[in-house]
């Protein structure tokens, strides 16, 4: 287990596609749970950080590790409160696992650690190959465009850019030190972050340098509707 790096895991209940999204029943578990679970796997020092007593006391029910916070417009907002509850040291490594990515490897986790270690970034995060054609055109699923030393130039919903550049499917996971989160949320969030809803977008338009992690290996889609739901249980139901 990696001890000494800390897994945070923002929730909240409004999501506009599902409703109480992270309740949803993926093959007999919530999906915070599933989450939390494999990313507990990884580390110990994982936790929920949310604003909602529904969150809180799914969660409760595995685990005391749930930190409640106030509303914020992001999850790095949120798990920054989270960090500081916590009253980490700036140099943790802090890893941003989106709520609705159940099905993360352990070993990409590991990947991510030794990639933020051997390259010069403030910021990590990750890629794989694009799986279906129609992810391309889909606006739930998140676009990356990286230079050829995999340092990222744009994160896009669609492709308003050249596809024959191999854009890659962005995967919700983000690394950085506590002291980095502390710089990052005291930026003003920008136009684009907020027109697209890709936190992301921030890191980028202040500079800050984030390192694509790619993984080849196959990752089933994050939970953004109601299909993907379908696919999760399905999947689970033939491993």
């Amino acid at each position: 287990m990696n001890e000494s790096i800390y897994i945070l895991i923002p929730s909240r209940i409004g999501s506009t596609r599902i409703k109480n999204k992270p309740l949803v029943d993926i093959n007999g578990e919530t999906l915070i749970q599933r989450v939390f679970k494999n990313a507990l796997s990884i580390s110990p020092n994982t936790y929920v950080a949310t604003d909602s007593e529904l969150i809180k006391d799914n969660i409760l029910k595995i685990s005391s590790n749930v930190i409640m916070t106030s509303e914020h417009i992001s999850g790095t907002d949120r798990i920054h409160e989270a960090a500081t509850k916590l009253s980490l040291p700036d140099d943790t490594l802090i890893l941003n696992l989106q709520g609705d990515e159940p099905f993360i490897p352990k070993k990409l986790i590991n990947q991510v650690i030794n990639d933020f270690n051997d390259n010069d970034c403030d910021v990590i995060t990750v890629s794989t190959n694009i799986q279906f054609i129609d992810d391309v055109d889909n606006p739930n699923c998140v676009l990356v465009e990286a230079d050829k030393n995999m340092y990222a130039e744009n994160f896009i919903r669609v492709p308003d850019f050249d596809v024959t550049i191999n854009p890659l499917r962005h995967i919700g996971i983000y690394g950085y030190s506590f002291k980095t989160l502390n710089n990052i949320v005291n930026l003003e969030p920008t136009k684009s972050e907020l027109e697209f809803k890709l936190e992301q977008l921030r890191f980028l338009e202040n500079d800050y340098k984030i390192y694509v992690s790619h993984y080849d290996g196959y990752i089933p889609n994050g939970i953004d509707t109601e299909q993907d739901v379908i696919a999760a249980n399905k999947y689970l139901q033939n491993k």
